[in-house]
């Protein structure tokens, strides 16, 4: 009897997880964002160099997974930050950046970058889907300040033009 009971729990404790997680991790890819794509660490190099990361900047993954970007933004001597709705994913995140010693440089948020404001920010990163780049660029334009770095992984922003493309990473200035 008490192993039936012992299943059940752990059967409905698989269900919740399993009913948040396509919650959290396909119903906003429908409506706010992208999929979760791991960034290879290959990318993530390129990424950076393209970024021109130096200490003093403040920097921002916009969509931060599990928060590799951030990280190495930080340890290239950037203030960083990330923004990621899927809270599994922020756990995770928060996760990495404590092992990385990295908890005075790097840190993610829980919620939409949507109706954040990004004037402080001067490098900024996304891994978009097409439908949020026209939406996604009119607000960097209003809230970057001129000379701000922005660099999009594979989606490309509608209007502006990239001064540098490496494979499918593309880096732009904000004018």
């Amino acid at each position: 009897m008490v192993l039936i009971v012992i299943a059940a729990i752990a059967l409905l404790c698989f269900l919740i997880f399993t009913f948040f997680f396509t919650v959290y991790n396909f119903i906003p890819i429908l409506f706010l964002g992208a999929p979760y794509v791991i960034t290879d660490q290959e990318r993530v190099k390129k990424i950076i160099v393209l970024l021109n990361i130096k200490p003093g900047d403040k920097a921002v993954d916009l969509g931060s997974g599990d928060g590799r970007l951030v990280i190495a933004m930080a340890k290239a001597g950037a203030e960083a930050y990330g923004y990621e709705i899927n809270p599994f994913l922020v756990l995770l995140a928060k996760k990495n950046i404590q092992k990385a010693g990295l908890k005075n440089k790097a840190f993610i948020h829980w919620k939409s970058f949507w109706k954040e404001d990004f004037s402080s920010f001067n490098a900024v990163t996304v891994f978009g889907v097409s439908y949020i780049m026209k939406r996604l660029e009119t607000k960097l334009q209003k809230e970057l300040k001129p000379s701000a770095r922005v660099v999009s992984s594979v989606f490309t922003f509608p209007s502006w033009v990239y001064l540098k493309k490496e494979g499918a990473i593309y880096l732009y200035e904000k004018k």
